[in-house]
């Protein structure tokens, strides 16, 4: 591991606004039998310090759009969500240094998300260019196994919102919602083009940007966007007429390159 990546981690470590739990603590009963955390239902209090509408961003990587929609609504607060603590300290270093007192950070893989979070606590989640994961249904972070996650620590008429370059999972998620009959405020599968949705009532979408939009951008490849809402009885079920195979073959290779 080289220093750099040490000294974040240990400068991780003096955060207060990163939470970063033991896998093994959280895996003691058994991956299918998670063990909640001390903070699950208790965010406000003892993260926020204030009560207020929670928003999580999913995959949050070095927390662009959690830090960004903070600062926009602080009347809400802001946790993002991801794996690696090396991208995770740029985020908490930012909300540290601006004093963003409704910005936190969790540092755990995603299928552990329900150990963190209580009954109707959280009001929106956003995914930001999440992994299409193009092989495997069960790993997209929109499939109905997820979903069923989701929904157990959602408020109701709580929103989830897929913001992606990924064609493929747009149209995933599309199929997975309208299998459920789930409502569906806002789809476009090209946000910068003639995509329907007003810059003035809602400028985050469009002047919001993470490292993957703007390189992908830079590509020429078209954002697509949708909301829907994770209201639902019974389980959720899996898409019959999704053509995965067709819009793999459209999907397209990426480079990933610096951006400036």
């Amino acid at each position: 591991m080289g220093h750099d990546k040490l000294r974040k981690f240990a400068e991780n470590e003096t955060f207060s606004c990163l939470l970063q739990p033991s896998a093994q603590e959280v895996l003691a009963r058994g991956y299918f039998n998670l063990q909640d955390h001390a903070i699950k239902g208790h965010w406000n209090e003892r993260m926020f310090a204030r009560p207020a509408p929670i928003v999580l961003e999913l995959g949050c990587g070095k927390g662009e759009y959690t830090l960004d929609l903070a600062r926009r609504h602080p009347e809400r607060n802001y946790i993002g969500v991801d794996i690696k603590g090396a991208r995770l300290w740029r985020g908490a270093k930012t909300a540290t240094e601006e004093g963003l007192p409704n910005v936190a950070f969790l540092r755990t893989r995603i299928e552990f998300i329900t150990a963190y979070f209580a009954p109707g606590e959280i009001d929106e989640i956003w995914l930001t260019f999440s992994d299409p994961q193009l092989g495997s249904e069960n790993l997209r972070l929109t499939s109905p196994l997820f979903l069923n996650r989701y929904r157990s620590f959602m408020r109701p008429g709580g929103i989830v919102h897929l913001k992606t370059d990924s064609r493929f999972l747009h149209e995933y998620t599309r199929a997975v919602v309208e299998a459920n009959g789930l409502v569906m405020p806002a789809c476009t599968a090209d946000l910068y083009g003639d995509g329907g949705i007003s810059r003035e009532e809602r400028p985050e979408l469009f002047e919001v940007q993470t490292f993957y939009e703007k390189m992908f951008l830079a590509q020429g490849y078209k954002i697509t966007y949708l909301s829907f809402c994770i209201d639902h009885e019974g389980d959720f079920v899996y898409p019959t007429d999704f053509d995965a195979a067709y819009w793999r073959s459209v999907e397209g290779p990426r480079k990933f390159v610096q951006v400036p």
